[in-house]
C-alpha cells in the first residue's frame, strides 16, 4: 500500500500527458461526427503524418544548427504550427477526395474509403521516408533535459509541463472558437440541421471542409507533441493511438467537444493508474503492456451501460 501511494504523484503525471495527447485527437473525431454523423477512422493517420512533418520539422533545424540558438519552447512551437498546417492541408485534401463524392452515399460506403485513405497514408509515408531516408523509424531530437524535482521523488520534465500548456491552450481555443466565433456558430448550426442551414445563406460545403481543415490540424498538433514526448515514431504509430483517442471521444461523448476533452484526460489516467497499480499487485508480471485492455474494456462498458457517454447526448433518428 505504502508502494501504491509513493507512485500516485508520478503517475498522475504521466496520465495526464497522455491523455492531453488522447484529448486533442479524439477532438478531430467528434469535430467530424458532429457535422456529418462520420467516423473519420482516417484521422489516426492524419495523427501520424502531423507527427512526421513535425519531427522533420525539428530534424531540419538540428541539421541547419538552428536548435543551439532556437530556445526549445520557440522550436517546438514552430514545429507544431507547421505540422498544423501541413496535416490541415491533408485533411481537407482527403474530405475533397474520398469523402466528399461519397457524402450522400451509404455510411457504409464513406466508412470503406475512410480505411482506403488510412492504409494510403500510412503506406505513403513509409514509401517517402524509405525512399528518402531509408528508414522506418524516425527518432525526434531531444528538446528539453531538465527535470523539476519534488520533496518526495516526484520528478516532472520540463517537456511534460510544456506539452500540458499546449494542449490546454489548444483544448480551450478550439472551445472559444466553437462558442463564440462566428464561423464556430455556422459550424453548429450546420451540426444541427444542414439543409435549414444553407437556407440561412451558410456554405455547407465549405464550413465540413473547415471541419476536416480544424480537426486535422489538432491532429497534426497532437501528433507533434507525441512525437516530442516518446521520441521515437513509424508509420504505424497512429494506429493504435487513433483507436484510444476514439474510445475517448465516445467515453466523454462522441459529438461533445468538452466530452473529447474530458473523455481523453480520463482514458489516460485510467490506463496508467490501471497498468501501474496492476504492475504492483502482481509483482511486475503484468504491468505497462496490458494498459490497452483498460482502455478498450472501458469502450465495452460505456456502449453496453452508456453509449452516449459521460457528456454526449441521446438524439433520436433525423428522418
Amino acid at each position: 500500500m505504502e508502494q501504491m501511494t509513493g507512485m500516485i504523484p508520478q503517475l498522475l503525471i504521466d496520465g495526464l500527458t497522455l491523455g492531453f495527447v488522447y484529448a486533442i485527437v479524439a477532438l478531430g473525431y467528434t469535430m467530424v461526427y458532429g457535422i456529418l454523423e462520420f467516423i473519420n477512422f482516417a484521422h489516426s493517420e492524419i495523427f501520424m503524418v502531423g507527427a512526421f512533418a513535425g519531427t522533420e520539422v525539428l530534424l531540419f533545424m538540428q541539421s541547419a544548427g538552428y536548435l543551439g540558438s532556437l530556445p526549445a519552447p520557440v522550436a517546438l512551437l514552430i514545429a507544431i504550427i507547421i505540422a498544423m498546417i501541413f496535416s490541415g492541408t491533408v485533411g481537407v485534401v482527403v474530405e475533397r477526395v474520398a469523402y466528399k463524392p461519397v457524402r450522400t452515399a451509404p455510411k457504409l460506403v464513406a466508412f470503406i474509403s475512410a480505411i482506403g485513405v488510412s492504409f494510403f497514408l500510412q503506406d505513403a509515408v513509409r514509401l517517402v521516408e524509405g525512399l528518402w531516408k531509408n528508414a522506418f523509424y524516425l527518432s525526434t531530437p531531444t528538446l528539453f533535459t531538465a527535470s523539476i524535482h519534488i520533496t518526495g521523488g516526484l520528478r516532472i520534465p520540463v517537456k511534460v509541463l510544456y506539452i500540458m500548456v499546449i494542449a490546454i491552450v489548444i483544448m480551450f481555443s478550439l472551445n472559444l472558437f466553437i462558442n463564440r466565433h462566428k464561423l464556430g456558430k455556422a459550424m453548429r448550426a450546420v451540426a444541427q440541421d444542414r439543409n435549414t442551414a444553407s437556407l440561412m445563406a451558410i456554405d455547407v460545403n465549405a464550413i465540413i471542409s473547415l471541419t476536416f481543415l480544424i480537426g486535422a490540424a489538432l491532429g497534426g498538433a497532437a501528433g507533434t507533441l507525441f512525437a516530442v514526448q516518446y521520441s521515437l515514431i513509424h508509420p504505424y504509430v497512429g494506429f493504435i493511438i487513433g483507436m484510444k483517442a476514439f474510445t475517448a471521444a465516445v467515453f466523454g461523448g462522441i459529438g461533445s467537444i468538452p466530452g473529447a476533452m474530458l473523455g481523453g484526460i480520463l482514458l489516460g489516467l485510467l490506463e496508467v493508474f490501471g497498468a501501474g497499480f496492476l504492475g504492483i499487485l502482481t509483482n511486475g508480471v503484468f504491468g505497462a503492456e496490458y494498459k490497452d485492455v483498460f482502455a478498450f474494456a472501458i469502450l465495452i462498458i460505456i456502449l453496453i451501460f452508456k453509449p452516449s457517454g459521460l457528456l454526449g447526448k441521446t438524439v433520436g433518428e433525423k428522418v
